[in-house]
């Protein structure tokens, strides 16, 4: 009768420790797999920085531009102000300099969105690599406590 309760006791054992270590398996390649993802998106979202960040350059350029334009246009209007040719030309560089300022603002705010995802997959990563790095510990941990049950 002992031999039974010792026999299914360290059965059970065993069972608990292969069910434990599936589940310890089953999560890291989870986080694995999760690292994998996000290393991939973070190289998309890489590749377009160079791209956005050329956007936002051209985009402030031309809105530096335009409000030149608009200041020079409103300077030779101030000289003759009765003529509305000037006029007409000052009002349409007024409406390109703000369209244009609006345009750069939006390029510039997408600069920075692309930034705060890159950083945020970049913590999501290195978060999920630390989780990983603890299952590796201690899965190694209970194999050494398995091996030295076991023998």
């Amino acid at each position: 009768m002992q031999k039974v309760l010792l026999l299914t006791s360290i059965g059970l054992l065993f069972f608990c420790i292969s069910t434990f270590a599936q589940k310890v398996n089953t999560d890291s390649l989870s986080l694995v797999s999760k690292i994998s993802t996000d290393q991939l998106r973070l190289g998309k979202l890489q590749n377009q920085l160079e791209q956005k960040t050329k956007n936002k350059e051209d985009a402030s350029a031309q809105a530096q531009k335009s409000a030149n334009e608009n200041s020079a246009a409103a300077d030779k209007l101030r000289d003759n102000s009765d003529d509305k040719k000037l006029a007409r030309k000052a009002n349409n560089k007024a409406g390109n300099a703000k369209s244009d300022s609006r345009h750069a603002r939006r390029e510039s705010n997408r600069l920075d969105e692309l930034n705060k995802d890159i950083q945020e997959v970049k913590n999501r990563i290195a978060d999920n690599q630390v989780k990983l790095n603890k299952y590796i510990q201690n899965g190694n941990a209970n194999s050494a406590t398995f091996g030295a049950t076991h023998y």
